[in-house]
């Protein structure tokens, strides 16, 4: 095999591993959820499987997430990663609305179109600093992500046109997430 062709078939493995998947799920991590759960409490994973259920209630493909009800609860979603996170974001948002409070795991998709209608709408994004290792995983994601937190219309603290926009890292010994504060911000 001469060098053209192994460079061509190392940049086509490496380029099939970055823009493929052979699934849609993504288990969330247990350090991810802990922290975030200690924070806002949730009631309901509207998005799971029996086997990677983060709370006693859940829905899954028999009970379909999209079409219940989510409010009054505080809603757990890692939706699946394909064609289908437009409709579940959207439906996040649409919630909020309603009364539930919703926090999302999602990729951090800022250039696709349902990212900037309905990410966008959040009240929040925490924008994730190094990439998340997924269920039990030792490898991390080849995406980055984010954690979109949809507050309930009613009691919204951030009513604001503008989401807020933090960066934030998960220590997964600590069980923590840390605000990382610009170097411009941090006292000299």
């Amino acid at each position: 095999m001469n060098n053209e062709a192994v460079i061509k078939t190392e940049h086509s493995k490496l380029t099939t591993g970055l823009f493929t998947s052979r699934t849609e799920e993504w288990e969330t991590p247990g350090y991810v959820f802990s922290t975030l759960n200690d924070e806002f409490h949730f009631q309901v994973d509207v998005c799971a499987t029996i086997e990677n259920k983060k709370c006693d209630k859940y829905f899954d493909k028999d009970i379909d997430g999209l079409d219940q009800e989510w409010s009054p609860y505080r809603c757990w979603m890692n939706p699946p990663y394909g064609k289908k996170i437009s409709q579940w974001v959207k439906k996040a948002y649409k919630e909020s609305q309603r009364g539930a409070l919703v926090v999302c795991l999602v990729p951090s998709r800022t250039d696709t179109r349902w990212w900037h209608e309905w990410v966008m709408k959040a009240s929040e994004i925490r924008l994730v600093a190094g990439r998340i290792n997924f269920g039990n995983s030792k490898q991390s994601a080849p995406f980055p992500s984010s954690i979109v937190v949809y507050y309930p219309e009613l009691d919204n603290p951030f009513k604001l046109s503008v989401p807020i926009i933090k960066s934030v890292r998960f220590e997964k010994n600590s069980k923590q997430m840390k605000l990382i504060v610009p170097a411009s911000d941090r006292e000299v």
